[in-house]
């Protein structure tokens, strides 16, 4: 018995695990947000925010091979979930900046000590995917 039927939606919540303290009838909004803020761009995004305010050609230059569209795309989505501020000030030429909000500064940690582990293993997930790419070969 993996899982209880929730009485409300006839949604399953989990039964165990770290589901089971999430109702069933915001399971899919937490999909919806993990899957957006684990996206690579929203994490790459909030770890250079770090240390503050960035105008849109820095972000551009500090994360390789965004592009222009996917960049536009991510810091709406991530201004709309409240995790960056836009600031456009009245001046000419016009400027924007893009900075943490308080509740991205909160994901900033848990994404700064993801991405410092994905680099720390790097050589090592490397040659694992090396050797079952020739293993899988081998197998065909």
């Amino acid at each position: 018995m993996g899982a209880m039927q929730d009485s409300t939606d006839g949604e399953m919540a989990a039964a165990i695990g770290p589901c089971a303290s999430i109702p069933a009838d915001h399971m899919a909004f937490v999909r919806q947000v993990l899957d957006r803020v684990g996206d690579k761009w929203s994490m790459l995004i909030v770890a250079v925010l770090e240390h503050g305010p960035l105008r849109y050609t820095d972000l551009q230059r500090q994360i390789p091979d965004i592009s222009q569209r996917m960049l536009t795309h991510t810091l709406r989505q991530l201004q709309d979930d409240g995790l960056i501020t836009r600031t456009a000030y009245a001046e000419v030429p016009p400027r924007v900046e893009y900075a943490l909000a308080p509740l991205g500064r909160g994901l900033h940690e848990i994404v700064t000590q993801l991405i410092g582990w994905v680099a720390d293993h790097h050589d090592e997930i490397h040659a694992n995917r090396a050797q079952a790419g020739s293993a899988a070969s081998s197998r065909s």
